[in-house]
């Protein structure tokens, strides 16, 4: 379902959404800071996301998509590093103060603006491709599992988790992150075990292409190429896929605000017994704390130093987050 639409405020976060729901994890700043003098979170957050810059230079430069890309790459290298000097210089401009969701959609903004549209297509495509023709081999080893919450854990592990929870939703809302295995061998084995179920599944991508994140219309294709069709009915492995739904999220960045999202999105949520937010950018630096009105898990890998070193961990710990409401 492709969205058009003015963004609207997930229907499942607690209200008043206004003092109940803050998406960024960490915070740069507090009120007793100076509004005009960048706090030390500020200025460590603002040089991680300067270190990304040759990195995203890099893999404009490869985009043959796109006519000069060198030249277009060293633009877009030079408007952004230009921009996180300003924000470090004076925490109020572009829109500041800086937070994760900002420095993100300032990245993408610059990107877009000397005309990248999607300089990981490439990578997606590739690491899509691998993984296909793995799902059937990774289902086959899932399903062999006979005990359901053995496994259910299993499945949970394959997205980067190791508990096991009782998840007998009627209803679940999937945030997806990033394409390749993660999608193809993590969330749709993870998707199809909550089909078999009997739990209707709305996996929510993203409308825009952001770093290595399966977009929207990269997911349709995808699930199109591991559904078959028996009897006038399509199936994902023996598993009927009626109750399988794709949405477009209305985000264009690798961490999401839930304050805004599509009315498409919003609507098929309404009812929803369960939220599922993966990966690091939506579950983990952003989200992590937020409430729900309804049960939510949250799974992710912490792959940058700087959360691990906020959350009292180690990089590449696993975490995993679940919270019951309790009617």
């Amino acid at each position: 379902m492709e969205s058009s639409s003015a963004m609207v405020p997930f229907p499942l976060l607690t209200t008043p959404i206004e003092s109940t729901y803050r998406p960024c994890t960490i915070p740069y700043r507090f009120a007793s800071d100076s509004p005009r003098k960048a706090t030390p979170a500020e200025v460590a957050w603002i040089d991680v996301f300067r270190k990304s810059i040759a990195s995203f230079r890099k893999h404009a430069e490869l985009d043959d998509s796109v006519s000069d890309a060198q030249a277009r790459a060293a633009q877009f290298s030079e408007r952004y590093g230009k921009i996180l000097d300003d924000l470090q210089e004076d925490p109020e401009s572009h829109g500041g103060p800086p937070d994760c969701v900002l420095l993100c959609r300032l990245r993408e903004q610059c990107l877009r603006e000397v005309g990248f549209k999607d300089i990981f297509k490439k990578v997606k495509e590739e690491e899509n491709a691998k993984s296909l023709i793995l799902f059937e081999q990774v289902v086959t080893l899932f399903d062999n599992t006979e005990d359901g919450g053995k496994r259910l854990e299993n499945l949970i592990r394959g997205v980067f988790a190791g508990n096991i929870f009782d998840l007998g939703a009627a209803q679940a809302v999937i945030f997806v992150d990033n394409s390749g295995a993660d999608i193809v061998l993590g969330i749709l084995p993870f998707a199809r075990e909550l089909l078999r179920r009997g739990t209707q599944v709305v996996l929510a991508a993203n409308d825009l292409p952001s770093i290595n994140d399966v977009t929207y219309s990269e997911l349709v294709e995808i699930v199109s190429k591991v559904k078959e069709m028996k009897d006038g009915r399509e199936y994902i492995l023996g598993v009927d896929a009626k109750n399988l739904l794709i949405v477009n999220s209305g985000s264009d960045l690798p961490v999401i605000d839930l304050s805004y999202v599509s009315p498409e999105l919003a609507y098929l949520s309404n009812d929803a017994d369960l939220v599922v937010l993966e990966g690091m950018g939506r579950a983990i630096e952003t989200n992590l704390y937020a409430q729900f009105k309804c049960d939510s898990l949250k799974l992710g890998m912490v792959k940058h130093p700087e959360v691990a070193e906020f959350l009292g961990g180690r990089l590449y710990d696993c975490v995993i987050k679940y919270t019951e409401v309790i009617p």
